[in-house]
């Protein structure tokens, strides 16, 4: 599914409708350059899921924990991730994803790691403030998008 968005708005909204149809378990994987907007995407699905506009990027941390009433966001950041030594020294496998709902940044890193049913998400910008967002969810949220 391909959405295009004309501002950081319209990325936010586009994110927050996805967000409302996340569920537990749930790992979404990003891939899109410096400043595409995958933090920007980020806070639009923290505001579907429940959780208001609290979202920072991980860049420093590596990764940031959001806690709704029921479910927590965890957002990684893994541009400086290339192993999976790398991998466990952020404590990746030890958090609780199927109670959860997870976001990784530069996710091209850790491919190889990801799982099955991880739902795939491109952000490429096409101008200024203009964003082509591709998700691979394998039509799972087609019916949503009409």
């Amino acid at each position: 599914m391909k959405i295009i968005t004309h501002s950081p708005q319209e990325t936010i909204k586009t994110a927050e409708k996805l967000g409302s149809l996340l569920k537990a378990g749930d790992i979404l994987a990003y891939t899109g350059g410096l400043g595409a907007g995958k933090t920007t995407f980020t806070r639009g699905l923290a505001v579907g899921l429940g959780m208001g506009d609290c979202v920072s990027s991980p860049t420093f941390a590596l990764v940031n924990e959001y806690r709704g009433e029921n479910i927590s966001l965890y957002h990684f950041d893994m541009y400086r991730i290339q192993t999976e030594e790398g991998l466990e020294s952020t404590g990746f496998f030890d958090y609780p994803f199927e109670d959860n709902i997870a976001v990784i940044e530069w996710s091209e890193n850790i491919s190889e790691f990801l799982p099955k049913h991880t739902i795939y998400i491109s952000i490429n910008p096409t101008g200024e403030n203009d964003r082509e967002i591709i998700i691979e969810d394998g039509g799972r949220f087609d019916d949503s998008w009409n």
